[in-house]
């Protein structure tokens, strides 16, 4: 983000996480003032917030943190035990077969952080 920030690009950070730490961001050169940042409720807004960008061709970098806090709406208001088996798998193979052809269209660089 850094780097990208030093050549005028435009830079969005979708906090799926909730974990981005401003001031350690800032000790590493992002200028935290001129990035744009999102903090969505569920998977669904996550990956629309970044279509959106996307789309709007106003952004050049977007970094999503991360895949793995990507939770699905169904599983945030279900209940305790419920089975959600492969949901999040679908969430992002449909997400990322509609973003592909928008990405490309808009000459942005999307970035996909997960855990190992």
């Amino acid at each position: 983000i850094a780097e990208a920030q030093k050549k005028g690009k435009t830079c969005a950070f979708v906090r799926a996480e909730h974990a981005l730490d401003p001031i350690y961001a800032a000790k590493l050169g992002v200028n935290v003032d001129d990035l744009l940042i999102s903090q969505p409720d569920t998977g669904e807004q996550a990956l629309e917030i970044c279509d959106m960008l996307v789309r709007s061709n106003a952004v050049d970098v977007i970094i999503v943190d991360s895949v793995a806090a990507l939770t699905p709406k169904a599983e945030i208001e279900g209940e305790m035990g419920d089975s959600h088996v492969g949901l999040q798998a679908r969430l992002m193979s449909q997400a990322l077969r509609k973003l592909t052809a928008n990405i490309k269209n808009a000459n942005c660089l999307c970035i996909f952080i997960n855990q190992i």
